[in-house]
Order: structure tokens, then C-alpha cells, then sequence
């Protein structure tokens, strides 16, 4: 079940069938407002499937209003993760628990497999994404990738470039365990922050150039602090701005 301003109900499942996969592939153009050179096609969610990722669908009886879709990744040594590569939820149903509802889905099925990290990126310049992705869900950053994409065609960007954190999501550690299925965050020692300013989105829109320059600016924090070997491990949030938390990384396990 999903809070907001109305109580839904929401149900998160599987989807492999082609209308289902159309929808999600129409569903970015909505969300995103991607052109088709920047869609993700029902080849690639049908791929990640069959190959050991994960294609969810988020429904409103009949209606799908967001998707997630992942695809299986190995690290060095390895280690066998997730790249969650894309979820949106429609405008007139985010704020309503649905992100996180799709979350946990994956991380509900990743554990059943025994997989233990989730990885993701996401834009720092984002304030209520990073929240979700570090106050709510547990993630910490460890490394930062300058225009990852290149420039997009979403005007989500701001023809911006696609500067993106790695979320790292250690899905069975005690801190995400604790955040998730006690509802308390664990202590993290803090020694340094990155400020979002609140005005970042109306920027992109209103004023480009100064927009790029904050990018410019936090970039560069991202790149002195992960340099010492510390991580973004919290996030707060006030009127001003919003606050990647920087300190020593947790342990995993």
C-alpha cells in the first residue's frame, strides 16, 4: 500500500509480456520526455529477464504507473551484483511510496537469490532523489563519473552534462536492515558535506550557464572527498539546500 494525499492500493510484479514492455517503453517518453534515440526498447527488457536481471511493473488495477528494470553486472573478483539501469513513476503518482515500492521489490527478490549489492546512478543535482536513494533506502556513494551519458535529450537535464553518483546498495547489511525493516537509522560518523542548492531546478530552466557552474562545483567536492576514501553516507535536506553527508563508508556485512 502506497501513502500520499489518497491511500491506493499498488501492485509491483514481474512483467515479461510484450504489451506490458510496450508500456514501460512509452512510459519514459512521459516520464523523461526522452526522444527514441534515448529509449530503452522491449528487446533489452525482455534481455535483462532471460539473463538473471529484474523488469518491474507498478499497477494501479490495470494501469501501469512505473516500471524498474536491472541487469546483472560482475565485479572484479567476481562478484555477481545488479545494475537497477532505469525506474520512473508517473508525475501524478510519485510522492505516493511507489519508488520505494519498487525498490524493495528488487531488493526482496535479490535477496531471495542470495545477491547481496544493487548498484544504480543517479544526478547529485537531483535533492529529493538523493534523499530517497541515501536517507530512505540506505545507499552510500563511492564513486562519481563525470557525463556518464553524454548530453541527453530529456529537458529533466537541462541539456546539462549527465553527471551521476554510483549508488551502492548493500541490500543485506546492517545499516540498510536497520533502515528498512527496523525503521532506525544506525549512528555514521560525519566529516565533511556537499550542498545542493534549492534553486538547482529552477536554474537548469531559467539560467543554464549558473546552473552548470554549481555542477562544476560539486563535481569537484565529489572528487576531493571520495579521493580520501570516504563516501557520501547520509543526506539531509533544509530550505536552503540539500546535503550529501560525507564519512567513512559502513561495513557491508
Amino acid at each position: 500500500m502506497a501513502t500520499g494525499q489518497e491511500a491506493i492500493a499498488i501492485e509491483v510484479r514481474v512483467i515479461t509480456e510484450t504489451p506490458d514492455l510496450l508500456e514501460a517503453v512509452r512510459l519514459q517518453k512521459i516520464i523523461w520526455g526522452f526522444s527514441d534515440l534515448d529509449l530503452l526498447p522491449p528487446r533489452l527488457f525482455v534481455v535483462a529477464h532471460k539473463i538473471g536481471g529484474q523488469v518491474f511493473g507498478a499497477f494501479d488495477g490495470q494501469r501501469m504507473v512505473g516500471f524498474c528494470v536491472a541487469i546483472p553486472g560482475i565485479r572484479a573478483g567476481g562478484v555477481y551484483y545488479l545494475h537497477s539501469h532505469m525506474m520512473g513513476v508517473i508525475e501524478e503518482y510519485q510522492n505516493r511510496g511507489i519508488g520505494r515500492a519498487l525498490k524493495l521489490a528488487q531488493r526482496k527478490e535479490a535477496l531471495e537469490r542470495g545477491i547481496e549489492l544493487v548498484e544504480w546512478t543517479f544526478d547529485p543535482l537531483e535533492i529529493k532523489n538523493s534523499h530517497f536513494n541515501i536517507a530512505r533506502l540506505g545507499a552510500i556513494v563511492r564513486r562519481f563519473v563525470p557525463n556518464q551519458y553524454g548530453i541527453s535529450s530529456s529537458p529533466l537535464h537541462g541539456g546539462l552534462p549527465t553527471d551521476r553518483c554510483v549508488a551502492e546498495w548493500w541490500i543485506g547489511s546492517p545499516q540498510v536492515r536497520a533502515l528498512l525493516d527496523e525503521q532506525r537509522p544506525l549512528p555514521v560518523l560525519i566529516e565533511g558535506r556537499i550542498e545542493v542548492p534549492q534553486e538547482i531546478g529552477e536554474l537548469k530552466k531559467t539560467n543554464p550557464g549558473q546552473a552548470r557552474e554549481m555542477q562544476a562545483r560539486i563535481r569537484e567536492e565529489f572528487e576531493y572527498w571520495l579521493s580520501k576514501g570516504l563516501a557520501a553516507v547520509g543526506y539531509e535536506i533544509t530550505p536552503q539546500a540539500g546535503a550529501f553527508l560525507i564519512g567513512p563508508e559502513p561495513a557491508h556485512s
